[in-house]
């Protein structure tokens, strides 16, 4: 007995485990997905190098500071500290400080700063317009794995009447009301059913297969989803004017501020262009000192008279002696460059026009994205109404069918057909019922509403 308790509770612990698996909603996958999918990793480190860029353009404000140093050995003939040439083998050793900043370049630098600013805000929204492309991918997944959930059941609820019905027969048949075919034709039904659930559940499986897939998740075998309560659908449901979600969508939609921001940078790439004719004033400065292993340190003899008194003068002392301080200004004026700031001046005038161009294609697109999405919202709720009033009309034929068949007054193909026309009218109304919320999600979605189930 002891032998068989453990694996019993093995077995009642794995079972609980499984059960208690966390299901996925709609938002948890989203936001699994804002975090972890790599095309949109992709979009933030191209946001974020744009962000570096703007922060290097700021500092470019601030002056240069550059240190220098080196050290040569020397063989040979060569000058001498004397000036006098000489074979001897020496070393010189130098450092120095130089340092530089831009007083006036024609705003330059400013207008730069600018344009990087508009850059990165055009960059950050491509990483918007990517988070919401990936949330209604994933919301017509999501939904897709609900119509197949939905249609497994359909197809389970078809084989259990037909089930039913076969017990019904099999009594007919013993009676002697109902001959031995009819019940032949319902067990061959039945078998064709069974196949319909295994393809449904297969479908259901692909489903959740390509969600899983979506996110990027290591063990799609472990993953399902949770069922949201769906929004009610009612004839009544007024349909927003296409027009008026594609002035709203203007303002908000990130691909329009995108474009917006582009042509913005490419104005301020016209401004930066014409500064190049500006003139460029510059302040400079440098320190530096040098050091050599033949020079020597001069001073007065015994009698007064000058004299080398050592053969290398001390480093500290070199360094002092041999200091070289620099400070100036330095103005450049632009007269003739072989036309290319002509030429980065008429090019910029084409970019601009490019982006004037692509601002009014995004624009095109917006609209007709919307018109499309209120045209086909408008088409699934029809399809949806019109769907429902088939099922419920298909229902009250089924159950007379059904009576009829009962009294032996219809056969079993009539029966079948009947009844295969009532689930085939389930399964449209469902089809319909989910391509009616998600292309109303996708409407919402263009007048700025969150996607949320």
């Amino acid at each position: 007995m002891k032998k068989l308790l453990l694996p019993l509770i093995a077995i009642a612990f794995i079972f609980s485990s499984v059960n208690a698996q966390e299901k996925w909603s709609l938002e948890k996958c989203i936001n699994y997905a804002k975090e972890h999918n790599i095309d949109l990793q992709l979009r933030k480190l191209d946001a974020e190098i744009q962000a570096n860029n703007t922060k290097q353009s700021k500092f470019a404000l601030l002056p240069n500071l550059n240190g220098s140093t080196s050290y040569n050995f020397s063989y040979g003939r060569t000058l001498r500290a004397d000036n006098t040439y000489g074979d001897i083998n020496t070393q010189r050793g130098s450092l120095g400080l130089s340092a530089d900043v831009t007083l006036f370049n024609g705003f330059q630098k400013f207008n730069s700063i600018k344009q990087n600013e508009l850059d990165l805000k055009a960059s950050l929204q491509d990483v918007e317009k990517a988070k919401e492309d990936l949330a209604l991918n994933i919301t017509s997944s999501y939904l897709n794995i609900l119509f197949n959930k939905e249609l497994l059941q359909v197809a389970q609820e078809k084989l259990k009447v037909t089930k039913l019905q076969i017990k019904r027969t099999e009594a007919l048949v013993e009676a002697g009301t109902l001959p031995k075919g009819t019940l032949m034709e319902q067990n061959a039904q039945a078998a064709r059913e069974e196949l319909e659930v295994v393809n449904a559940s297969n479908n259901l499986d692909l489903a959740l297969l390509d969600l899983a897939q979506l996110l990027d998740l290591e063990k799609p075998a472990e993953f399902d989803i949770s069922i949201p309560e769906l929004p009610v659908l009612n004839a009544t449901r007024s349909m927003v004017d296409p027009e008026s979600v594609f002035i709203n969508a203007l303002e908000f939609r990130p691909e329009m501020k995108a474009a917006r921001y582009r042509l913005e940078s490419s104005e301020k790439g016209l401004v930066l262009a014409k500064g190049q004719r500006s003139p460029r004033l510059t302040m400079s400065g440098y320190w530096g000192s040098s050091y050599s292993k033949d020079f020597p340190e001069y001073g007065l003899d015994v009698n007064g008279a000058p004299a080398i008194i050592r053969e290398e003068m001390k480093l500290s002392d070199q360094l002092s002696n041999r200091e070289n301080k620099m400070f100036g200004f330095n103005l450049s004026i632009p007269i003739f460059n072989g036309g290319q700031v002509n030429r980065n001046i008429a090019n910029a005038k084409v970019n601009i026009n490019r982006y004037k161009l692509n601002k009014e294609n995004s624009e095109n697109i917006l609209r007709k994205e919307i018109q499309q999405a209120h045209a086909n919202a408008k088409a699934a709720m029809n399809k949806y109404f019109s769907s429902e009033t088939a099922v419920s009309s298909t229902e009250e034929a089924f159950r007379y069918t059904e009576e009829k068949f009962n009294l032996g007054l219809v056969n079993s193909v009539d029966y079948n057909q009947e009844k295969n026309n009532l689930f085939q009218a389930k399964s449209n109304l469902l089809q319909a019922k989910y391509e009616y919320i998600f292309r109303t999600k996708i409407l919402d979605f263009y007048n700025g509403i969150e996607i949320k189930l």
